[in-house]
Order: structure tokens, then C-alpha cells, then sequence
């Protein structure tokens, strides 16, 4: 799975995983998941940019462009899907 730069972040700051869990209002298993490429919703990942200081706008630093299924570019939308039709 693709790493995401949580951790480095994390560390950086010098901020354990309690911490951030804390400071995010999410488990510690949940900073585990997201640490170790798991994929997480956007609003997961709002919580943890901002209790990193960070702004919603630098997730693509964080968590990088191309985090998963829920964020294809709109070539790779099937039709089925495509809200914009």
C-alpha cells in the first residue's frame, strides 16, 4: 500500500500517536491505519491535517494526490458514476 507522509509529520513535531489521536479526536488505531497506507474517508484525513497544523489544502503533502479509489481523475470515472452527467 502507498505510505502517506503522516508520520513524518507527526515526528516532525515531535507529537506521539496519542497524541495526535488525541489532539484529533480519533483512536490511536485509526492513526495506526492511516500510518500504514490504509485507506481513511476525507473527513478522517480533515481531522488529522488540522491537528497537525496544517491546512485542509495541504493534503495533497500529506497524504498525496493519488490516495485511492475515491479520488480518480475524471477519465477514470466509470459512466455509472460520473455525477456530472
Amino acid at each position: 500500500m502507498a505510505r502517506n507522509q503522516v508520520q513524518r509529520f507527526r515526528e516532525n513535531l515531535m507529537m506521539s500517536k496519542a497524541e495526535l489521536a488525541r489532539k484529533a479526536g480519533l483512536s490511536t488505531l485509526t492513526i495506526d491505519r492511516v500510518e500504514a497506507g490504509r485507506p481513511c474517508r476525507l473527513d478522517t484525513k480533515r481531522k488529522i491535517l488540522l491537528a497537525l497544523g496544517l491546512k485542509v489544502s495541504d493534503k495533497d503533502r500529506v497524504f498525496g494526490s493519488m490516495d485511492g479509489p475515491a479520488e480518480f481523475g475524471a477519465e477514470e470515472i466509470p459512466s455509472s458514476l460520473d455525477y456530472r452527467q
